[in-house]
């Protein structure tokens, strides 16, 4: 194994700025499966910046634990040294909010920031500040306090909770670079886990002095000296040494919630970097509230695209904290005291039913029954312990410009969460879960319609033409969960969701003398899924469509020469 990191890495350990091309070359065509660590190729670079020494961590530190999380320093300064008194104070004063045996087996504090701000007002009056602006330091801070108070084996991470404000993903933009920020989003893209090397252990050839040097971002990083003979410029990287550490990796992609989406515009996405505890707790359609901190990175490409790609960034945020709401009902919802007097005065009236009824699309007059329907259907029922299927499936089948289009935008809209797809221009793989491959070639789970909307509203219109893709539905709308078996990914995700859809008949206007199923052409087994089956029928009446669009376009009534009588 020593001969292939060698082999592989000799150029790197030279200063030689001529052969700087060959080095990276040889850098991007690392072969991820023959290391323990996770260098991936779309972390960046396989190189360090230029302007950026590699950080060396003392491997004889013994008991100075403030060598762990601030390698480059001797000792804190006069005004940190306050800062770490507030917060030890702060820890003795309430050591039981620590659970020291599941620290020990999570390697993470979870912190609350609203109640530790109260607490450091005084003795940390720029706490909020610091956290937000060098997230980094004040993180690191943070743990060496916890670590040296606790009595910690290893070293551990702290997981901000409660942290405020939450910023859009539209808003997302370079100015919050390196900061500490919370976003809430849907995740639609899930990778495999790897291992990423926080630090690698490095033998000098010449004097064989061991030391660790730490891999940022995982980008491999040797040293450029040796600091026990200071002329070693050959390197040896020792995998089974105990100061080369690995930890758990990786990669989720999440997307703005439909609610907070622009209409017309492709919804903003960004991708989240898991490592240690956090990995595994992301799974396609759940809604999270991420608390982490903004980096960036560049595309490793090869020739003109990699000339092309160096001067691209693509901001990702590195978590420090996940919250999954998986388990509320209406996790996008939230109410202020003007929402709840409002509630409480539609709540009062007689027919509250009625209401909503006219409520859902006024646009399209009539229809209440269909109204009353879809409104019954975004509710739902209630789950039985035998777990039977709670949610209702409703479609729509009628004659062309009735305005079922409308009705399933309307409840797309109306629902807490809800998604609306066109059969037309559907797949079955963007109906319930597709598995795409990743830069490095591993799987990466990617949710459909219906599983983005699970515990929601999954609006399918134009259901007569995705004929080809009727049998990927099937799974979803009786079991509520989708299966995905493929390169040898074998795996189901939860889809939980109502499903609303149109069709319009296969003759292009229905006919009574037909059967629905005849009419539509679907198949008898997803028919049977629908448990509430309207039938809208055009019925031409020149004196209502006149009237109709007299009164539209304010014309006075005139009745037409040719219903006079003579």
């Amino acid at each position: 194994m020593r001969r292939n990191w060698r082999g592989r890495y000799r150029n790197n350990w030279y200063p030689d700025r001529r052969r700087k091309t060959n080095r990276d070359a040889e850098d991007t065509s690392l072969d991820n499966s023959s290391s323990s660590a996770r260098i991936s190729s779309t972390t960046g670079s396989s190189r360090a910046p230029a302007n950026r020494l590699p950080i060396v961590v003392p491997v004889n530190s013994g008991n100075n634990i403030w060598k762990i999380y601030f390698p480059t320093q001797d000792s804190p300064s006069a005004e940190v040294t306050k800062k770490i008194q507030c917060f030890k104070s702060f820890i003795d004063k309430n050591k039981n909010l620590f659970d020291l045996e599941k620290i020990d087996q999570t390697r993470s504090v979870p912190l609350d920031v609203q109640n530790l701000q109260n607490e450091l007002i005084q003795g940390w009056p720029s706490f909020s500040n610091d956290l937000s602006e060098a997230p980094n330091d004040t993180l690191n801070l943070l743990e060496y306090c916890l670590h040296e108070t606790l009595k910690c084996e290893s070293k551990i991470k702290v997981r901000i909770l409660n942290h405020q404000p939450v910023i859009p993903l539209a808003n997302l933009k370079v100015n919050y670079f390196g900061k500490l920020v919370t976003i809430k989003g849907t995740v639609i893209r899930v990778g495999s886990v790897g291992l990423i090397c926080t630090s690698m252990a490095f033998e000098c050839s010449s004097c064989h002095c061991v030391q660790a040097v730490v891999q940022p971002q995982g980008i491999f990083t040797a040293p450029n000296f040796c600091q026990s003979c200071n002329g070693g410029v050959k390197f040896e990287p020792i995998q089974s040494s105990p100061f080369t550490t690995t930890t758990d990796w990786q990669v989720a992609k999440i997307q703005e919630i439909q609610s907070q989406s622009i209409s017309g515009t492709i919804p903003r996405s960004v991708e989240i970097e898991l490592q240690g505890d956090l990995v595994g707790t992301a799974c396609p359609g759940d809604v999270l509230s991420v608390t982490g901190i903004v980096q960036v990175r560049g595309e490793s490409k090869g020739g003109e695209d990699g000339k092309r790609a160096a001067r691209l960034l693509q901001l990702y945020i590195e978590a420090v904290s996940i919250h999954s709401q998986r388990n509320l009902s209406n996790p996008s919802l939230s109410f202020t005291l003007k929402d709840y007097y409002a509630i409480q005065e539609i709540h009062a009236s007689e027919d509250v039913f009625r209401l909503l009824v006219h409520s859902l699309c006024p646009t399209i007059f009539g229809h209440e029954p269909v109204k009353a329907g879809l409104i019954l259907g975004m509710i739902g029922g209630t789950e039985n312990e035998n777990g039977s299927r709670s949610n209702p499936h409703i479609l729509v089948v009628g004659d062309p410009g009735l305005g079922k289009s409308q009705l399933l935008q309307a409840a797309a809209h109306a629902a807490p969460r809800g998604v609306y797809v066109c059969g037309a221009s559907a797949s079955a793989g963007g109906l319930t879960v597709a598995l795409g491959r990743e830069a490095g070639g591993d799987f990466a789970l990617e949710a459909g319609a219906l599983v983005l909307a699970d515990k929601g509203v999954c609006c399918i219109d134009e259901l007569d033409k995705m004929t080809a893709y009727h049998s990927s539905l099937l799974e979803a709308m009786e079991q509520r969960r989708v299966s995905v078996a493929k390169g040898g990914v074998v795996c189901s995700l939860a889809a939980r969701a109502t499903v609303l859809a149109a069709a319009n008949p296969a003759a292009g206007s229905y006919n009574r003398a037909k059967t629905v199923a005849e009419n539509l052409k679907l198949n008898s087994a997803l028919l049977s899924r629908f448990d509430l089956v309207f039938i809208l029928l055009d019925k031409p009446d020149e004196v209502k469509m006149y009237s109709y669009v007299t009164e539209l376009n304010l014309i006075p009534l005139v009745v037409p020469m040719y219903n006079r009588e003579y």
